[in-house]
């Protein structure tokens, strides 16, 4: 990459590096890529529209490779249980991410999604169980789920983790730490697969330049956030304030769009 396209990139984006670096280093202190974040960020600035959700699941990607690397070291994925959920969802997030939409159904949608986003981080500690109920475990159910997430996911642009580690902790599915490894992996297939979907689509325009350097930033915050953030943050205490941004941010883009 040119020096004069990286200079010109940092002077013209730098808000968003910034931004795309704290958001990494905080969501992969829990565990989660960022989508949701990314996708925040991006729906606020003057990036065009069809850019949108394939910058947020290209750093979805970036950063939840990592967590699910450092998962599957500590052999942490059941996968009599996670293949079903993933079969579900990997075909589901392809088929959203195809799907073309309009720019204002788009940002209605998304405002929406973040908005429930917000909720599920705030009150997702109210739902963690530490132990397994196996009467709880449901395959077709826990598929089933995984789908409609798989598919919402693709055609907002978001790996669905957020949504469906909380629903996975509400059931009993499994304890914390396999959830956790199982939401990363969910993330990262889902937001390959979103991504494939979406390149299906004859309207893709990406600003590849813009695009690799937010993927360097959030691997360099992913990397740093892996080891640094939880010694002055506590999980909850990031939860509860990403939720916040995520709401107020949820709530500005559907005030726009609804009284455009």
């Amino acid at each position: 990459m040119d020096i004069e396209i990286i200079t010109n990139l940092l002077a013209m984006y730098w808000h968003i590096f910034l931004l795309f670096f704290v958001v990494a280093i905080l969501y992969s202190s829990v565990g989660f890529g960022g989508g949701s974040s990314y996708l925040a960020i991006l729906a606020l600035t003057g990036i065009v529209f069809t850019q949108i959700r394939f910058i947020s699941l290209l750093c979805n990607i970036a950063v939840v490779s990592l967590n699910v690397f450092h998962f599957q070291k500590q052999q942490l994925y059941d996968w009599k249980k996670v293949i079903p959920i993933l079969s579900f969802s990997i075909p589901l997030a392809f088929i959203g991410g195809y799907i073309e939409v309009n720019k204002n159904i788009f940002f209605i949608l998304l405002g929406f999604t973040l908005f429930m986003a917000s909720l599920v981080m705030w009150f997702n500690k109210k739902i963690v169980s530490k132990r397994i109920n196996t009467s709880h475990i449901n395959l077709s159910k826990n598929s089933s789920y995984a789908g409609i997430i798989g598919f919402i996911s693709g055609m907002i642009g978001i790996g669905g983790g957020i949504f469906l580690a909380p629903l996975l902790h509400l059931r009993q599915w499994d304890t914390p730490k396999r959830i956790a490894a199982t939401a990363s992996l969910f993330i990262l297939l889902n937001s390959i697969s979103g991504i494939l979907g979406y390149s299906f689509n004859s309207d893709v325009s990406v600003e590849w330049d813009l695009a690799i350097m937010l993927i360097m930033v959030v691997l360099a915050g992913s990397f740093l956030g892996n080891r640094i953030s939880q010694q002055f943050l506590s999980p909850i205490q990031i939860k509860k304030g990403t939720a916040i941004l995520i709401a107020f941010v949820s709530i500005r883009i559907l005030l726009k769009n609804f009284l455009i």
